[in-house]
């Protein structure tokens, strides 16, 4: 059943605003009230675990350009026995307890 051509014609933004000032919308100014948003954003908790990251002092952004540097150029060296000392300290705090 077909209602009516209402819906097959485009509404300009002159027609709306037409209408809001028909409905009496308008300030006595004249002037348009702000728009109500028409979306609510919400930031994940992982987004807003980065974004206080990025705040953080303790990031060394000019750190790593010079590490990145290093590897780029192939003068960066691992220290293995360091990374697992790091990685044991690591474990032992996340599980409470010392290992071995």
């Amino acid at each position: 059943m077909k209602i009516g051509s209402f819906e097959s014609k485009p509404v300009s933004a002159t027609q709306v605003n037409e209408r809001k000032g028909a409905a009496g919308s308008t300030s006595a100014k004249g002037v348009e009230p702000a728009a109500e948003p028409s979306a609510q954003v919400a930031l994940s908790p992982a987004a807003s675990l980065l974004v206080k990251v990025a705040d953080d002092p303790a990031f060394d952004t000019a750190k790593v350009e010079r590490i990145a540097a290093a590897i780029r150029e192939g003068k960066y060296e691992i220290n293995a026995e360091a990374i697992a000392d790091k990685l044991i300290v690591n474990a032992e705090e996340l599980l409470g307890r010392k290992i071995g």
